[in-house]
């Protein structure tokens, strides 16, 4: 399976609504921000990744997004990132490492960013397959 088919059916997956507030944590390049952010219109998305690389190059891949206010891409650390009131009703992470060594560590911190209902969507399996 290519990498872009695994990520189209995790977002798939979530059912984007057009009004969703969504956060992803450990966004990459930017790949599933691109499929999030074409199923929203008044909705938003916000991207968190501990590389400043991978902020700048999903940034850079997703400027129709950011431009319109659609989209915003925030250089920080799961653990220290600052949202200040910011919920969402769907928060998502593929290929945290966090997840997988300290899953119930790392859903406490994601579910601080949660609107009431909302879900908390992890897959985790090694690049190349092997988890």
């Amino acid at each position: 399976m290519k990498p872009s088919d695994r990520i189209e059916r995790f977002v798939a997956a979530m059912n984007i609504q057009p009004t969703d507030r969504v956060l992803e944590i450990g966004c990459g390049h930017g790949v599933a921000a691109g499929l999030v952010c074409a199923a929203l219109t008044t909705g938003s998305y916000v991207a968190l990744d501990r590389s400043a690389k991978m902020i700048a190059a999903a940034a850079k891949r997703n400027a129709a997004f950011v431009d319109d206010g659609r989209a915003l891409f925030v250089h920080a650390g799961m653990e220290a990132a600052e949202l200040g009131r910011a919920r969402f009703d769907k928060v998502f992470a593929m290929r945290v490492r966090l997840f997988q060594d300290e899953p119930e560590r790392a859903r406490e911190l994601a579910e601080r960013w949660l609107a009431p209902g909302g879900r908390v969507f992890v897959e985790y399996d090694a690049p190349g397959g092997a988890a």
